[in-house]
């Protein structure tokens, strides 16, 4: 099922989506929330008359770094032995056609595509073997990078924490199982053409290793985002382009950059 957040009317709801092509989806309003147990109401909306919001509003966003070889190696950085994290701030967090706003502190900002993980139940300590029981679905992020700051600075919350800089969505696909999603083709491009391609079992340390990593230290809420890492290819981004993160099973997270006012 993929599970969408919008806007209509002025009011802010969750629905299924239903349909097979794009001009003819609409949403099947969810009565409560996608977290414990719902019923689908039945009033449907066509999808093109509302607005996609965020798909969730985490309480956190874990994001783990050089998870891809190559793009490890792209940067000039060693692939690490052991996952390591850092995090993005709700405020960052964007949804399908949300603006980018191209920082004033910064002349390199760049894309990275990502598969993130959305969280369904609160959890800690969690065994690898129950990291799927844990798992509400996925759906597509991209890690917006002011790359500059990042080789400058030694911690990465300007770099990577400033608001717009986590464009998710469009929606959370929860027909997923950790298997499939652990291998699927994830691209990116921008203005049409393609910068970045790749394989989500490409990952260094697999969705498994990453939750039961994070679990180890916190423990996470319903709607918090583990962001997996992004393959290589990732590059700058300049006012006015559009980037659109494409993940096989899951669908289009389409964003524009535009000078922060």
């Amino acid at each position: 099922m993929r599970i969408a957040r919008f806007s209509i009317d002025g009011n802010v709801a969750f629905g299924a989506v239903e349909g097979d092509r794009p001009d003819e989806l609409v949403l099947d309003i969810i009565k409560g929330i996608p977290f414990a147990e719902f019923e689908l109401s039945g009033t449907k909306v066509p999808l093109s008359k509302v607005r996609l919001l965020p798909p969730v509003l985490p309480n956190k966003v874990v994001a783990f770094g050089r998870n891809y070889a190559e793009h490890a190696r792209e940067l000039g950085n060693e692939v690490p032995d052991a996952p390591f994290a850092f995090f993005k701030p709700s405020t960052a967090v964007i949804g399908p056609g949300g603006e980018i706003q191209y920082p004033s502190f910064t002349e390199d900002l760049h894309h990275e595509a990502e598969l993130a993980v959305v969280i369904g139940r609160m959890c800690r300590e969690v065994p690898r073997e129950r990291v799927k029981d844990v798992i509400f679905g996925f759906t597509c992020a991209n890690d917006i990078t002011a790359r500059d700051v990042q080789k400058r600075e030694k911690q990465w919350a300007r770099a990577k924490g400033f608001d717009s800089s986590c464009p998710l969505g469009p929606w959370v696909e929860t027909g997923l199982d950790l298997q499939a999603a652990s291998d699927l083709t994830i691209q990116l491009t921008v203005n049409g053409e393609q910068r970045q391609l790749g394989r989500t079992s490409e990952m260094i340390h697999r969705i498994e290793d990453l939750i039961v990593n994070i679990t180890e230290a916190m423990t996470l809420l319903p709607g918090d985002v583990i962001l997996t890492g992004t393959p290589a290819g990732v590059g700058p981004l300049n006012v006015g382009d559009e980037v659109a993160v494409t993940i096989e099973g899951i669908g289009t997270l389409t964003n524009k950059v535009v000078k922060r006012g």
